[in-house]
């Protein structure tokens, strides 16, 4: 039985496959074989459906103390294209989104020097008293790791802190890519894979939700993406706190990796697809569309995906700096309906935690 045909039976079967058996599909499965698998898998944990939900993203600044190499969007201090938002301008932008109904905002931005656990603690109860409807998904674990410590606290201690005051669950960002030494050469300030891993298993113990992210197509090998899921598939195992696993791709503009162009499309939807296969603890996977775009997103609907992010109201600039197709990302509910059924997929609206709201 030659490896491709072993993998499919173990598909078939429902049975995990191994690191090799998923570093054979980066080398040598077809688009067409891995996109057949992967369907297999979405269609059993999630039947026809896709889900989406109504939410927006608050950016508190874009200054940062680390200086990824792959970063279009961190500034300095003072410098041109710098910003930082105080807790009334935070609370007004909120406000400007009362009419959009909104289940949940999305609050990530820089790693800024000054702001530690207190600020951000105080911010998360004025938002979640001025608005209980609304869930909060905050703060990457880079963002976490640096105000726990700002704080002298452990994270254990900050995390429960941060979800008194209103945090619900946190998004998967900082992740980047999980070997050492790749990420001392694109990251090297930046918080350390082990660390990133803590902070997601600690705060899945005390009932905080969270998301995981792989940032791909950049200096990394397939041995480097298979790492990453191994790691991220093993805490799975001890926790069950991940919600959705969700691979970003590096988009090259206005950074110094820009001279490495980025991956196909083609790649892309490999990507999702043996993502989708190996993780077979993961029960959703998210195809992020302001940073693919949206026809290539409706087509990871084939890959793998079951989940589309939601409406985002125009309200990231991450990867709209970097060069992302969507330059103003915004869809209405009615537009992702529409881009759902086209795919041949059931639209479901869902929150923040995967309660379905409505099936269209």
């Amino acid at each position: 039985m030659d490896i491709l045909n072993k993998i499919e039976k173990k598909v078939d079967r429902a049975e995990r496959i191994s690191p090799e058996e998923g570093l054979y599909l980066y080398n040598n499965g077809e688009l067409g074989f891995v996109g057949m698998l992967a369907n297999k898998i979405r269609e059993r944990l999630n039947s026809n459906f896709v889900y989406f939900n109504r939410n927006f993203h608050i950016e508190p600044t874009n200054i940062c103390i680390h200086n990824c190499e792959f970063c279009s969007y961190r500034r300095r201090i003072n410098q041109d294209g710098a910003w930082e938002m105080g807790a009334e301008e935070i609370i007004e932008k909120i406000r400007s989104y009362s009419n959009t109904k909104a289940t949940e905002v999305h609050i990530v931005g820089g790693v800024h020097p000054s702001r530690g656990l207190e600020y951000y603690e105080d911010l998360l109860k004025t938002i979640s008293q001025t608005f209980p409807e609304l869930h909060i998904k905050a703060f990457t674990a880079v963002e976490i790791d640096f105000m726990i410590k700002k704080s002298k606290l452990s994270y254990p201690e900050g995390l429960l802190r941060l979800k008194a005051a209103g945090l619900g669950s946190i998004p998967g960002g900082g992740a980047e890519i999980f070997d050492e030494d790749l990420r001392k050469r694109i990251c090297p300030d930046k918080t350390d894979s082990k660390t990133w891993l803590e902070i997601h298993a600690e705060a899945h113990k005390v009932d905080i939700r969270s998301n995981a992210t792989m940032l791909y197509g950049h200096l990394e090998s397939f041995e480097n993406r298979i790492d990453h899921l191994v790691r991220l598939r093993n805490l799975q195992d001890k926790t069950r706190g991940f919600q959705v696993f969700i691979p970003l791709k590096y988009r090259s503009e206005n950074n110094r990796l820009s001279k490495i162009g980025e991956v196909s499309t083609l790649e892309d939807m490999r990507n999702y697809a043996i993502s989708r296969i190996f993780l077979d603890n993961f029960p959703h996977i998210k195809s992020y569309w302001p940073m693919i775009g949206k026809e290539t997103a409706s087509l990871s609907l084939s890959f793998g995906v079951d989940d589309l992010d939601g409406t985002i109201e125009d309200s990231t600039r991450i990867y709209s700096m970097a060069g992302a197709e969507d330059q103003n990302p915004n869809l209405s509910t009615d537009d992702l309906v529409e881009l759902i059924r086209k795919a041949g997929r059931t639209p479901v609206e869902r929150d923040t935690l995967y309660n379905i709201l409505k099936t269209y």
